[in-house]
């Protein structure tokens, strides 16, 4: 490997730990600045004005004002009827707990809101099921029209406080005031589904808009360390929405509108690490939705979640969507057919990456899997992953070594040509064509030689991002002390490295380091150029320090399997050819001095 193509290797990592560090760190001071704020903003915690208010409406936390609808003359009095059977002794107030197959939900009468999600598929070891609403009290889904706000009206129900989905339920809750006027709102359950169905429907008013209210936010259902370094964020908190032809992962650092005044969505959501969820319209909206950071946090390495505001004008007299709750399964949720797989990972759309990034990241996660299910243990499906992409592009490997020792072996001629020439550029280029000529070189050949490494990156990026995020690899362990190689392999947490092991001493970074050395030494030969086979150890130690161990070992096994292809491509000298355009055996030409 040439001085040029290994600073241009490093320059490459370098730049895409730095984007990926730095839109972290960007995430961190903005969201230091909100808790800054937070003291100030205490009685307004995840407090989320309507459409209405942003637009110098009113909005209004006491009984709903509501314009009445011109052809209707409503009852006087709330009487239960074979369409509306919610009479006075219906229970007020009351808490309706659901249990599914996939999960637990809290339905509160105060608002007829979700209060509590509690997701089955993400028990820890002890066999704990975390919370996912960060604010239970402030829910989701509440509704409101108009200036009417409906977050904390009291509805009524006739359902039991407790539900066990044998095959499916519903749950209805109706608000109706003395005028008739009337709110309905339904939830529906199955047993085994991943989505809560529901239904909105008014009778009695007609409002121009309606806006739909998460404002209790997305918990992190993973630990969060409260120990600053310098590696990257492994955790995940998002604005997710599906724009009709992408998926947008948004994280704002304050209010903002997306979808406002142009376009339309499928559905929109929130995203933590390994969680999403998201309301589906079944079909293309032109709703606006509104996320502005919620105040509280965990901790300073927390990223924080976000309310969501989600409105748009009422055409008919009811809404329908799903609220789906997406434990992040690649194969499970790609088979829904929505673009969710594209909430684990995106790409760029200028350049198609949005198609086929994901499917090289959707292609390696499949065959992790497909190993695992022969052996089943994923750190050695890890390793037998990375060891089958190496045996894959090896081809393109060799291509990009072969062109840069072509060039190796010319560069004594080629300096003596440009000491001979040293003021004569004409001369100087003549004679190096020359040369390229005599021994079948294309001039080229330093920029085709990285043109094979250019073309492997999309891969070992799919490889290092698939293994930073995937579900399959929460507390799976490995062998000895690699218990969960979704996080740090520590062995040792009574002794740690400020910013570098800042929860304790793990062994698998120094193990990576050792193997990044050795494989420095051995593209990098230019005296020259020294310095950087032990810079590149150093970064690789500050940032895997702190990675999955799963990324590391995916890491060491690349950096082991790179080693013992150099050694052997190596074990005989550069040959140069005499025959143009085609390198054969020849012993390497020494320049005059």
């Amino acid at each position: 490997m040439s001085k040029n193509t290994a600073i241009g290797i490093i320059l490459l990592v370098l730049l895409f730990v730095w984007s990926m560090h730095n839109s972290n760190k960007q995430q961190e001071i903005a969201q230091a600045e909100l808790q800054r704020k937070a003291m100030e903003l205490a009685a307004e915690k995840a407090k989320q004005d309507s459409l209405a208010a942003i637009i110098g409406g009113k909005t209004d936390l006491g009984v709903p004002e509501l314009t009445a609808s011109p052809s209707e003359t409503p009852p006087a009095n709330p009487v239960a009827t074979e369409e509306s059977p919610f009479a006075a002794q219906d229970i007020v107030g009351a808490e309706i707990f659901v249990e599914t197959e996939k999960f637990f939900v809290k339905l509160n009468a105060s608002g007829a809101k979700i209060t509590s999600i509690v997701p089955k598929t993400l028990a820890d070891k002890a066999g704990n099921f975390p919370e996912l609403l960060q604010n239970t009290e402030a829910g989701a889904l509440s509704i409101s029209f108009d200036n009417a706000d409906f977050g904390s009206v009291a509805f009524s129900t006739q359902s039991s406080d407790t539900i066990i989905v044998k095959d499916s339920a519903k749950v209805a809750f109706e608000w109706r005031d003395e005028k008739g006027r009337a709110v309905v709102r339904e939830y529906k359950f199955t047993k085994d589904g991943h989505s809560i169905g529901h239904l909105i429907r008014i009778k009695g008013f007609v409002p121009k808009l309606y806006t739909l209210n998460w404002k209790g936010g997305m918990k992190e259902t993973e630990e969060i360390s409260t120990a600053s370094s310098f590696g990257m964020s492994y955790l995940f908190s998002e604005v997710i929405f599906n724009n009709t032809y992408n998926v947008a992962r948004e994280t704002p650092a304050k209010q903002t509108w997306f979808n406002r005044d142009q376009g339309k969505a499928l559905w929109f959501g929130l995203r933590r690490k390994y969680i999403a969820a998201v309301i589906n319209f079944n079909g293309e909206s032109e709703a606006a939705l509104g996320a502005e950071p919620i105040k509280e946090k965990k901790n300073e390495k927390d990223p924080g979640t976000y309310a969501l505001t989600i409105s748009d004008n009422m055409t008919t007299d009811s809404i329908a969507f799903d609220f789906s709750i997406l434990p992040l399964h690649w194969k499970e949720i790609g088979s829904m057919g929505e673009g969710y797989e594209k909430i684990i990972v995106s790409g760029w759309e200028w350049c198609g990456a949005d198609k086929w990034f994901v499917w090289i990241c959707g292609l390696l996660l499949q065959i992790l899997n497909a190993f695992y299910s022969i052996i089943p243990n994923y750190g050695i499906a890890i390793i037998l992953l990375t060891i089958l992409v190496k045996v894959v592009t090896t081809p393109l490997a060799l291509k990009q070594l072969r062109s840069t020792r072509s060039m190796m072996a010319l560069k004594p001629e080629l300096d003596a040509i440009r000491a001979k020439n040293r003021g004569d550029m004409r001369a100087q280029q003549q004679e190096i064509m020359a040369l390229y000529a005599k021994h079948g070189v294309s001039p080229f050949s330093s920029l085709s030689g990285c043109l094979p490494m250019l073309l492997q990156m999309p891969i070992f990026i799919g490889l290092f991002v698939v293994l930073g995020r995937a579900i399959e690899l929460r507390e799976a362990p490995f062998f000895g002390w690699i218990s969960d190689l979704s996080k740090s392999d520590v062995i040792w947490s009574g002794i740690s490295i400020p910013y570098i092991m800042p929860e304790g001493i793990a062994i698998l970074p120094f193990l990576m380091v050792v193997s990044t050395w050795f494989q420095t030494k051995q593209t990098i030969t230019d005296p020259n150029q020294k310095m950087m086979i032990w810079m590149m150890p150093a970064m690789m130690f500050v940032f895997s320090a702190v990675m999955p161990s799963g990324l590391v070992v995916y890491w060491t096994i690349s950096n082991l399997w790179t080693i013992s292809q150099y050694f052997v491509i190596n074990r005989k000298p550069a040959v140069l050819g005499k025959a143009k355009g085609k390198v054969v055996d020849a012993k390497i030409v020494k320049g005059k001095k």
